[in-house]
């Protein structure tokens, strides 16, 4: 059986401000991922969304994916 990443003790906690954990949790083209594929529970899943949003709307994440190649 496999468990949220979030419940067990000494686990990351969900912050707007930590881009590198919220973005593995993001598709290739933006979207935020199930919680049925990423396992996170249903509350953490909230949690989980919420900072996403959060931190696309602070600019620090972008809404899409797509990054300009030089």
């Amino acid at each position: 059986k496999r468990f949220c990443p979030f419940s067990r003790p000494n686990s990351p906690k969900i912050d707007y401000k930590d881009v590198k954990m919220l973005s593995r949790f993001i598709s290739e083209k933006g979207k935020i991922t199930p919680s049925r594929i990423t396992n996170v529970s249903n509350k953490k899943q909230k949690e989980l969304s919420k900072a996403i949003k959060r931190a696309r709307f602070l600019a620090l994440m972008s809404y899409t994916r797509k990054y300009i190649v030089k």
